[in-house]
């Protein structure tokens, strides 16, 4: 039988350094640019700021940890994570505090944490029923550990958490039980609401965390000096912000913002939020601005008005919105410049083909090179091992690796 031998390169790696994008780059590749990067780093960090709030960027957006290690240089308090696995990935490269706003779940998963623990990780996860949290205090007293928990506070036809504040003091009682777990505070997550007034049910779901964690403190339950009270996403985080931004918070408590998507931003879905955040603060300065693009060859002009491009589902998220084409680079020509391609919009995905509607007199050939867009950047970080990060003139400056 031949010796297994693992390919030499994996999509979107350049095949040299330096290495420019167009023309040492097997494309399909996917792109993140260092200016807005950079941009989005400072101008979250600021936000959260000026608002008395730590920021724990949620690291599933992109599992990079170049991107995470970017992101506490630049302020951040912690990174929030969804999964055992990610948790230690990102222990392994650097990451010395996380926050895993999911129930931890699993001896393995809880073994892999322990292990952390050990190692100098300083954790917390959210907790959100009794049995979980005896299988919590039962395994970690077994490894002669603290286990950091918040509560996690739900709403009625959401995600996971408590509903009620009965449940609520349930789950104080059976925490209060499990010597090796430690209450140190109140988790939720907004992003499940709708309906309605939903910025007012934002609001209001806010000011539940903040009165949820001042009464659990005033109880004398919370076991640590400045309890945290946490949630928001990358839709409403601004209205969180609002809730958390008061004087006795920052004094007494760790109030934790969580947004993830912003570090690249997107085309669609959160430009829209971001437009939404705007238009609620119109005296805000600045905003954020999209990063992340994939970028691939026109493959095949099949019949007018028709392009193929090589690039599909396994390299770009296509939930909710499909691809959105950017820009052409026409194929063969110096100083690589670039035309608008307004008109032209994606009708269908599949494995590896995205289909592009053209107008009538579309300036296109096979091999040309189009840039895409995304609507929620998640569903396209997780198809690569690789990222790249380029400059304006689409040099490579890095090479980023994934974990998922």
């Amino acid at each position: 039988m031949p010796e297994f031998k693992p390919s030499p390169v994996e999509k979107g790696t350049p095949l040299s350094r330096p290495a420019h994008l167009l023309h040492d780059v097997p494309l399909p590749a996917a792109v993140v640019f260092e200016a807005p990067l950079t941009h989005n780093l400072a101008w979250m960090q600021r936000f959260a700021d000026e608002h008395g709030a730590k920021l724990a960027p949620h690291g599933k957006t992109t599992m990079a940890p170049a991107l995470f290690k970017r992101q506490i240089a630049s302020g951040a308090w912690g990174i929030t994570l969804a999964t055992a696995v990610q948790t230690v990935a990102a222990h392994a490269h650097g990451i010395d505090r996380v926050l895993m706003v999911n129930q931890l779940v699993g001896r393995p998963n809880m073994a892999l944490v322990a292990d952390a623990i050990e190692a100098g990780l300083a954790y917390c996860c959210v907790v959100d029923g009794a049995d979980n949290v005896r299988d919590l205090g039962a395994f970690f007293a077994e490894r002669g550990l603290i286990l950091n928990v918040l509560i996690e506070l739900g709403v009625d036809g959401g995600r996971c958490g408590c509903r009620t504040a009965e449940q609520v003091e349930t789950l104080v009682a059976a925490i209060a039980e499990q010597p090796a777990l430690a209450l140190v505070g109140i988790e939720g997550y907004e992003g499940m609401i709708a309906g309605g007034d939903e910025a007012a049910s934002v609001c209001a779901y806010g000011k539940r965390l903040v009165d949820t964690v001042r009464t659990l403190q005033a109880s004398g339950v919370l076991q640590c000096e400045a309890p945290i009270v946490t949630a928001s996403g990358s839709k409403w985080f601004d209205l969180i912000a609002e809730a958390f931004d008061q004087a006795a918070l920052r004094e007494h408590y760790t109030p934790v913002l969580r947004p993830g998507c912003y570090v690249v931003h997107d085309h669609k879905l959160y430009a829209g939020a971001m437009a939404n955040v705007k238009a609620r603060h119109p005296g805000l300065e600045g905003e954020l601005q999209p990063a992340l693009e994939v970028f691939a060859h026109v493959q095949s002009l099949p019949e007018p008005g028709l392009a193929i491009i090589a690039l599909g589902k396994r390299d770009i998220g296509h939930e909710p919105d499909l691809p959105l084409p950017l820009r052409r680079y026409p194929w063969g020509t110096e100083g690589e410049p670039w035309f608008d391609v307004s008109g032209w919009r994606t009708t269908h995905i599949m494995d590896q083909h995205v289909f592009l509607a053209l107008p009538e007199d579309a300036d296109i050939a096979v091999g040309d090179v189009i840039a895409f867009g995304t609507s929620h950047p998640c569903l396209t970080f997780d198809k690569w091992r690789r990222v790249l990060c380029v400059d304006a003139s689409l040099e490579v400056t890095e090479v980023m690796a994934t974990h998922f």
